[in-house]
């Protein structure tokens, strides 16, 4: 019997993607509902399980969690990367890593929530309507804003073509920008610091690396306009979290949507949760019922067929 730890199941929704029922008698399944405390707690709690099922980038799968699960065989994380797993000590213990495949639209669907809710002051009339106010602030209209990009893949590509719609004039930078990309959907290349200085809105589309982490910084702030606003739907470590909190605090820029943090979950007396010019969500970009359809299915399809010998989807 093959046992199997289906970690950060916040919402504990496996089971509606799957029929546990029909495993019963291959797989024996362990749900984790709750991240761990740290890593001893980890291996305490896993170390007898033989394949694990994970979120990616919730729970680190180290060098030393896989030292210390003597039994594990199988890795199959959600998405087609995860920097979060020890890739070359899985490889070194012949342990088979899968992924999966992801839908982007949720990512720049949620992009444009923030921008909107942002522009609405969606949250503070939202939460005044439930006490019985009326109209208590005035919006901004997105037409004839400028729409800065960092980043022009699948995600900003997105959300820039959905910009135009709006009416926006949308500008892009980044260190290896497609300019052929840009000029057939009609988007302005520009370097960074321009797009900092002229852009009303500034959404982030980059994958997380060392030559993007920390790429927003006290010095950025001071360069965009004290109206503009930032928007991170891509990954936490991006934006030097210490300086936008200051950033908030002193008005430099308008506000912030963010769906992505350093810690996540993010804890609860954390700063930014206390800040009216931020406006949070908990990490929804990916989390759709589409998307965890293709994850669970697809882990399960993976495990099958590496048990057999025909692996899949393999990142190692």
């Amino acid at each position: 019997m093959i046992k199997i730890a289906v970690l950060d199941d916040y919402q504990n929704i496996f089971g509606e993607f799957i029929d546990i029922e029909s495993y019963k008698d291959r797989y024996e399944f362990t749900i984790f509902n709750q991240p761990f405390a740290n890593e001893a707690e980890a291996l305490i709690s896993l170390e007898k399980f033989d394949a694990l099922f994970i979120m990616r980038e919730r729970t680190r799968i180290t060098k030393s969690l896989i030292e210390g699960m003597k039994n594990l065989k199988y890795i199959m994380t959600s998405g087609k990367r995860n920097k979060s797993i020890d890739l070359e000590e899985a490889k070194k213990r012949k342990i088979i890593v899968c992924g999966t495949d992801i839908n982007s639209n949720p990512t720049a669907e949620i992009t444009w929530a923030l921008i909107l809710g942002l522009m609405r002051n969606m949250k503070q009339e939202i939460d005044n309507m439930f006490q019985g106010y009326w109209q208590s602030s005035i919006g901004l209209e997105l037409k004839g804003k400028i729409l800065g990009l960092i980043g022009l893949g699948k995600i900003g590509t997105q959300v820039a073509k959905i910009g135009k719609a709006f009416g926006m004039q949308v500008v892009a930078w980044s260190e290896n920008l497609n300019l052929s990309e840009a000029n057939k959907i009609g988007v302005l290349p520009m370097s960074k610091d321009e797009l900092l200085r002229q852009s009303d809105i500034i959404s982030i589309h980059v994958v997380l690396g060392e030559r993007y982490k920390n790429l927003f910084t006290e010095k950025e702030f001071k360069i965009m306009k004290k109206t503009s606003f930032l928007i991170n739907t891509s990954r936490g470590p991006i934006v030097n979290e210490k300086d936008l909190i200051k950033a908030l605090e002193d008005d430099d820029i308008a506000g912030a949507g963010l769906d992505v943090y350093d810690i996540e979950p993010l804890p609860q007396d954390h700063r930014l949760r206390f800040l009216p010019n931020a406006l949070l969500m908990p990490h929804l970009g990916f989390v759709t019922e589409e998307n965890y359809s293709i994850f669970f299915n697809q882990m399960m399809e993976n495990l099958d067929l590496s048990i057999k010998g025909e692996p899949k989807r393999l990142l190692n």
